[in-house]
């Protein structure tokens, strides 16, 4: 049996979020949640279940157009 040394430091990924990205998609997840685009006005919205869940999709929508969009925060310096 063969154990391999630990080390602490973690592998690299090669698609992980850059700095950048990660700040432009905390931008845009502030941005849309000021616009509350979930609420919903039909007899299945609204509840403890949307309001706590909302975060999560609001978080995803921000992650998609932070891909596609290039706002350039990672040029502000």
């Amino acid at each position: 049996m063969q154990v391999a040394a630990l080390t602490m430091n973690a592998p690299a990924q090669a698609d992980a979020p850059l700095a950048q990205d990660r700040l432009e998609q905390a931008f845009l997840e502030e941005m849309l949640k000021y616009c509350n685009l979930q609420k919903g006005k039909d007899d299945f919205s609204g509840g403890y279940g949307e309001e706590h869940f909302s975060s999560f999709l609001t978080r995803e929508y921000a992650a998609r157009l932070s891909a596609r969009l290039d706002l350039g925060l990672g040029e502000l310096r």
